[in-house]
């Protein structure tokens, strides 16, 4: 089957997996996007799911600070490398994860991976967590956060 590069762009920009990946599931799943979502998605479980033994050395802390001045996050986002932890997008991850505290008001790790993400809650923290593995091929964790609020 003829993938155009259309729906491949498309198809990357909904999940930012990869060129390959995205051309692969659209030809598996015969040019239909919404199965060839469900199987990046399921890709990304998988890979995050054999990711999860690996150590990770790298990552980035940072830091949001509320507009009133009365709240604030620092937060460890781990990843396995320096290359990833550099990245643009990771830091991003990172600030959204730091946002995202800053509102919820989470107390721990684990019962921020549950949570519903405040930009789009139709996702949890693991299921975009599991995202970025998927996107940036390695291990991604939140080590830990702190909450300041006055």
């Amino acid at each position: 089957m003829n993938i155009s590069a259309d729906s491949v762009k498309r198809l990357r920009e909904l999940t930012g997996a990869s060129v390959a990946l995205c051309k692969k599931a659209l030809e598996d799943a015969e040019g239909d996007a919404d199965k060839a979502m469900a199987l990046l998605q399921k890709s990304s479980e998988a890979l995050a799911m054999k990711k999860t033994e690996r150590k990770t050395g790298a990552g980035v802390v940072d830091s949001y600070i509320h507009v009133n001045k009365r709240v604030g996050v620092l937060l460890e986002l781990r990843c396995e490398t320096d290359f990833v932890a550099r990245n643009a997008e990771f830091q991003a991850l990172a600030h959204d994860l730091a946002l995202h505290i800053a509102g919820v008001a989470p107390e721990d790790v684990p019962s921020l991976m549950g949570q519903p993400y405040v930009k789009d809650p139709g996702a949890s923290i693991e299921e975009l967590i599991k995202r970025a593995v998927g996107r940036f091929g390695e291990k991604i964790e939140v080590a830990r956060f702190t909450r300041y609020e006055v």
